[in-house]
């Protein structure tokens, strides 16, 4: 018998063994979406406070993918004309993905979302932001989008040690990320949410990755990306790797903590990223990550090998 006929993972129609966020799209939409990274030119509080933002992050906020200059119809059009040579874009999601877009007042956001659901083929929007950043009326505003549209707020945790936070600039504390994300749930119940967060930060363990993995499954996302640190030129994570202060993980380390968090989270949480890669002119570090394929089949063969599936060792 096949792998896929021997998953006993619920939520796969497949041999992977974890709930792909091309199952989730399935199962919403009935087939493939496209996503349509957009940048609507907002900064980040984590930057105009003057503290210089978070030390892996590239200047344009992860919105490097994202062609400068143009209108936020013009970056849909783009980045549909460019899928639309592999994939079928009829229907679309369109990502505010660079920066903190909800930093700014409710009423400045407003048309500004209102312009997206306008655009050809979108049939749902996802939200880059930060959990401090969610004050009463942008959260009414959101819970307002999620009755027109399949909506999903995108939240960046990355690590729930303050240590950490602290050591990489992040500009909260985890109790901070908790009461913003509670208040979100609680006024826009309609909203889905995706809670980021990051293996391999400066000082960490394996166990306090795990305990932000556990932080992650007790707040009970809709879904949750799992992303590598990257190392991108520029930053100020690239001096702590160019003085050999910061030392990246392995393919091997990544793929082994990437499989026991997988088993750590609950079953039913759709897992909207498993890993990434930088912009290959600004990636300094792990040039493995590169090989993004491969690194995502490295982890389908070790939680097959090992009769490991999403929430295996998840616990309420």
């Amino acid at each position: 018998m096949s792998q896929k006929d021997t998953n006993p993972f619920e939520f796969s129609d497949s041999n992977k063994r974890y709930y792909t966020y091309e199952y989730y799209l399935r199962r919403t939409f009935g087939r493939k979406v496209a996503k349509i990274p957009l940048d609507a030119g907002f900064s980040c509080p984590n930057i105009a406070n003057g503290s210089g933002g978070c030390i892996y992050c590239s200047a344009r906020g992860s919105g490097d993918c994202v062609p400068e200059g143009l209108s936020l119809r013009e970056q849909y059009e783009a980045g549909r004309a460019s899928l639309a040579r592999k994939w079928d874009t009829s229907l679309c999601i369109a990502y505010l993905q660079a920066h903190t877009n909800t930093f700014a007042p409710a009423e400045k956001l407003r048309p500004i979302y209102g312009e997206i659901l306008t655009f050809e083929g979108v049939c749902g929007m996802n939200i880059a932001t930060r959990a401090d950043c969610l004050p009463e009326d942008s959260c009414l505003l959101l819970n307002e989008i999620s009755e027109k549209t399949v909506l999903t707020v995108e939240l960046g945790l990355q690590s729930s040690d303050d240590g950490t936070a602290a050591l990489i600039n992040r500009g909260h504390t985890f109790d901070t990320f908790r009461e913003g994300y509670l208040r979100l749930k609680t006024l826009a119940p309609n909203a889905g949410t995706c809670i980021h967060i990051i293996l391999g930060l400066p000082g960490e363990t394996e166990e306090m990755m795990m305990k932000t993995v556990r932080d992650v499954a007790e707040l009970h996302p809709e879904q949750v990306k799992i992303h590598l640190l990257h190392v991108i030129r520029g930053t100020r994570m690239a001096e702590l790797y160019e003085s050999g202060r910061y030392t990246p993980l392995t393919e091997e380390e990544y793929v082994r903590l990437t499989c026991r968090a997988l088993t750590l989270l609950p079953p039913d949480m759709v897992i909207g990223r498993l890993t990434g890669d930088g912009m290959a002119d600004d990636l300094l570090a792990p040039l493995w990550s590169r090989r993004k394929t491969c690194v995502v089949n490295d982890i389908d063969k070790k939680m097959f090998s090992e009769g490991l599936f999403q929430g295996c060792s998840f616990s309420k």
